[in-house]
C-alpha cells in the first residue's frame, strides 16, 4: 500500500512568519497535532503542538520560524506505508509531510496508519470477529482455512500471520463476518486446526 492512498491530502499549512497563535488556532480548529511550514510553495519545516506549548504566554509575539523543526523528515506519495511507518518509529515522530516535486501534497499521521491497519485486517468492519489458529501436522494452510469458512457461509474479510514469542510456528488469523464463531471454530478444528482464540 502506498502513502498516496492513505495520506491526508491538501493539508493545512502555516508560513514561517505566521505567529504561533495563528498556528495554534489552525491546530485547534482542525484537530491537528502538526502543521507543515511552507514558504514560497516549498516545505521549510514542521510545527507540532509540542513546539507551541514550549512558548506558552508568548504565542502572539512568537513567529513559527522560531519554534518549528527545520528540514523535517518527508516521504513521497510513492513510498510504501510500511517504509513510512518504519521511518516514524525510528525517529519517533507522529507524522510525515508528503512531498512531490518539491510541493507538499499531503501528510501521513499515526491516525492514518492505524486506520489503514484496521482496514487491511478487516477490523474496521462492525460485527466481525477474529479467529487465531495454529496449523497442526494434518492441518492445511491459511488459504484452505479461509475456503473452509466460506464454505459454511461465512465471509472472510482479512487474513494474515504473525508470530508470538511463545510460539515456534506462525499463528494464522482470519477476520470473519456472517458466521457463528462457534460453528466456524468447530469446522476449523475438525479439519486439523487448533483454534487459539476468537475475539
Amino acid at each position: 500500500m502506498l502513502v498516496r492512498h492513505r495520506m491526508t491530502q491538501h493539508p493545512v499549512t502555516v508560513s514561517p512568519q505566521d505567529t504561533l497563535a495563528t498556528a495554534q488556532q489552525k491546530m485547534t480548529t482542525g484537530h491537528f497535532r502538526r502543521l507543515p511550514v511552507v514558504h514560497d510553495g516549498t516545505l521549510v519545516g514542521i510545527l507540532t503542538d509540542r513546539d507551541v506549548r514550549r512558548h506558552v504566554g508568548v504565542e502572539e509575539r512568537t513567529r513559527v520560524a522560531a519554534a518549528m523543526t527545520e528540514t523535517p523528515l518527508t516521504v513521497s506519495p510513492l513510498t510504501t506505508v510500511e517504509e513510512a511507518v518504519q521511518l516514524m518509529l525510528r525517529h519517533q515522530v507522529g507524522g510525515l509531510p508528503v512531498v512531490e516535486n518539491g510541493k507538499v501534497v499531503g501528510i501521513l499521521t499515526t491516525s492514518d496508519v492505524l486506520q489503514a491497519f484496521l482496514e487491511m485486517t478487516g477490523a474496521s468492519i462492525q460485527d466481525s470477529v477474529r479467529s487465531d489458529l495454529l496449523r497442526t501436522e494434518k492441518g492445511g494452510d491459511l488459504g484452505e482455512a479461509a475456503t473452509l469458512v466460506n464454505g459454511i457461509g461465512g465471509e472472510v474479510l482479512g487474513v494474515g500471520t504473525y508470530r508470538d514469542p511463545w510460539s515456534e510456528q506462525p499463528i494464522f488469523y482470519l477476520r470473519l463476518r456472517n458466521v457463528d464463531a462457534a460453528a466456524a471454530s468447530a469446522a476449523l478444528q475438525n479439519k486439523g486446526y487448533t483454534v487459539l482464540s476468537v475475539h
